[in-house]
């Protein structure tokens, strides 16, 4: 039976999909169906890619799909396919690899044309409705392609073929010979650093992202130059328009190279990616800003993100009724008439800048004052901040993509569990518990969705799913001690190997075995602004296998291999495998053995987190080995600090343990 010739967004549960249902295009979701309908008329696909916090999805939707003879000309000669990237990212990743391969720059909101066998022939990102920024007008690039499927369909076809034979290639790599982790850590490490801008932080030039699968790579290596670059470049965007310092959180990237004009959408990727490594930088440095800054992005989180039942929503829009970060801008007059007599002292610190090629208000920054000011300086400025919080809560709001993404979620999970550790808030770790028991809560037949809004849910899981909720019940276990995690945590990956490894056993594909719309099975081997899938599950299964009291996860170090052998058939966007790997090779294992109700070891492990070490308290009811097999006796209180099968002398002391952990580097021992 034909679909009916209408939008059929309707019934989605994406928010972005539900702006794009009164759009005047005949819409389809991605589904089988849709993709019938293209080959039963011999219809070509137009497929549309974006997502609900994304400022030039919005202006496309404005623009074009909602201009009648636009819409007209997509409904006579296509399938219209629109696509949420968060809830379906194994499309995304699909075509906007096809994209890069036909030499275009990638971003969104993506547009692809494909044959009626959904392979691509060509695309773009965002087309004016006319002709205008050197780019052809959205009309005008129809009429063109509908012309050449009329006239030169041939060809295109053969050019489909070929495309995604090609992209199939690129993105199930096929493995060569893997160098050594560390190594291949160190090259990456300094290869990063050189990009580094030494002035203004970040990688040299603009747009500047956060970047934290680099960072992550710079801090890991332990050089000191690369943590100081790590250092000085969260120094420099957490002082600068891309972090609300009103209201806490990190926006996705700066339009600027000084950090200084956010594009102010809001993730929850990118913000639980800062919060940890915040964690691990503060560690080091004892810095009262980095501290302040992890205790406003949580209660960002906690004010702002969180949905009924606990998890947290993906992500704030950019736009405010139409207008691009109109909720987060100041003029002086509101400012002074927020704070009255205190706005000069504010105004001390903080100021307020209107580059050239900004349009809108003006931008609230600290770019003059990076550094810590003192403990009563500090709290002056953040009741301050406080007031103006107050004040900007009574405005409109942008909108809040409010679907849970499960991965994303783990992703935050983690973070609240150190941020919770670190800084001894129960409260934070209550936070993060009532998040995973939402994922819990959220499977059926045992098996994890990808996306959950209100009672809808997006089933099955991805394999970063997986992964990211395994993490998150390994950090929920360092964290508490509760074996209930650990084993969720081996349920879960029960269902990865059940599901998604593949043919070979020494891999995972991103979908499930039994995912039926999707063109090709990916791995999902690349990173994008978080680590890939496949970095995600090494992380995971290293994890649990050196959290579990007994080995698991035999076949980790061939995962491990099979992912750096495919990383020298691949250009970019390796630094999570690396990484991953690294850990395997050189992960440390501390445990702690506190008889009685008094901890001494763990307040020491706590306020000195490191990304390469496990942390098992092991208390009367429960034995456990080290690593070379010697039994822990669990009535004797000691810390045992091990690398591999090597293992430091017994620690008796919180004073011994605390000099220990400082001797060490992220990925290797100082004995």
């Amino acid at each position: 039976m034909p679909l009916p010739a209408k939008n059929l967004l309707g019934n989605e549960t994406s928010p972005y999909l539900l702006q794009h249902q009164d759009n005047p295009v005949h819409w389809r979701p991605w589904s089988s169906d849709a993709l019938r309908e293209a080959r039963e008329f011999g219809k070509p696909i137009l497929l549309s890619v974006g997502y609900a916090a994304c400022h030039w999805c919005h202006v496309m939707a404005h623009e074009s799909f909602d201009n009648p003879q636009i819409a007209d000309a997509m409904n006579r000669y296509f399938v219209n396919i629109k696509v949420d990237r968060e809830e379906r990212p194994e499309i995304d990743q699909i075509y906007m690899a096809s994209l890069s391969a036909i030499g275009e720059q990638g971003g969104w909101p993506l547009t692809m044309f494909l044959d009626s066998e959904a392979q691509p022939f060509w695309g773009g990102t965002y087309f004016p409705p006319k002709q205008a920024y050197g780019r052809p007008g959205f009309l005008q690039v129809l009429e063109a392609v509908n012309e050449a499927w009329q006239n030169k369909r041939h060809e295109l076809l053969k050019s489909a073929g070929a495309l995604s034979a090609h992209v199939k290639m690129q993105l199930s790599a096929n493995p060569g010979e893997a160098p050594s982790p560390l190594s291949a850590l160190q090259s990456l490490a300094t290869n990063i650093h050189a990009m580094i801008d030494r002035d203004l932080g970040g990688l040299r030039g603009a747009p500047k992202f956060p970047n934290a699968p680099f960072m992550r790579v710079l801090w890991l290596s332990g050089d000191s130059d690369h943590k100081s670059a790590v250092i000085d470049s969260l120094s420099a965007m957490l002082s600068g328009g891309i972090y609300d310092h009103v209201g806490g959180g990190l926006a996705r990237y700066s339009t600027d190279d000084k950090w200084l004009i956010p594009h102010f959408e809001k993730m929850l990727y990118d913000n639980a990616q800062l919060l940890r490594l915040l964690c691990w930088v503060y560690t080091d440095t004892q810095n009262e800003l980095f501290r302040i800054r992890i205790e406003e992005t949580v209660a960002w989180l906690l004010r702002e993100m969180r949905v009924e039942g606990g998890a947290f929503a993906s992500s704030l829009d950019a736009d405010t009724e139409g207008v691009e970060g109109k909720t987060y801008l100041w003029t002086e007059a509101q400012i002074r008439d927020a704070l009255g007599t205190q706005a000069d002292s504010f105004f001390q610190t903080f100021s307020l800048s209107k580059p050239d090629q900004w349009e809108g208000d003006p931008i609230l920054h600290r770019r003059s004052h990076p550094s810590y000011l003192g403990e009563e300086r500090e709290a002056l400025l953040r009741s301050m901040l406080d007031e103006l919080l107050a004040t900007r809560l009574a405005r409109a709001q942008p909108g809040r993509d409010d679907k849970v993404l499960l991965d994303w979620n783990g992703l935050a999970i983690s973070a609240l569990a150190d941020a919770a550790r670190l800084l001894d808030r129960p409260d934070w770790l209550r936070a993060a518990r009532d998040a995973f028991r939402f994922a819990c809560e959220s499977m059926k037949d045992g098996r994890l969705p990808h996306s959950i809004r209100e009672t809808r849910s997006v089933f099955p899981g991805l394999s970063s799913d997986y992964a990211c909720m395994i993490s998150a019940a390994a950090s929920l276990f360092q964290s508490t001690s509760d074996q209930t995690f650990l084993d969720q945590a081996q349920e879960w990956a029960d269902q990865l190997r059940t599901w998604y490894l593949d043919e070979s056993g020494t891999g995972h594909y991103l979908t499930a075995s039994d995912a039926k719309d999707v063109p090709i099975r990916i791995r999902g081997d690349i990173d994008e602004a978080i680590p890939s899938a496949t970095s995600q599950v090494i992380d995971a299964l290293l994890a649990l296998s050196v959290l579990s009291p007994e080995p698991t996860n035999s076949h980790l170090s061939d995962l491990v291999q099979s992912a750096l052998g495919r990383t020298t058939n691949q250009a970019y966007g390796q630094a999570g495998i690396i990484y991953a790997s690294a850990l395997a090779a050189a992960h440390k294992l501390l445990i702690m053995v506190e008889p009685g109700r008094q901890d001494v070891f763990v307040p020491v492990a706590n306020r000195n987190l490191d990304p390469s070490r496990f942390d098992i308290v092991v208390g009367e009811k429960r034995t456990r080995k080290l690593p070379d097999g010697m039994s822990i006796n669990p009535n004797e209180r000691a810390a045992y600090l091990c690398m591999g099968q090597t293992c430091l002398p017994a620690i008796y002391t919180p004073e011994e343990l605390e000099a220990a952990l400082r001797r060490t580097q992220p990925v290797g021992p100082a004995w």
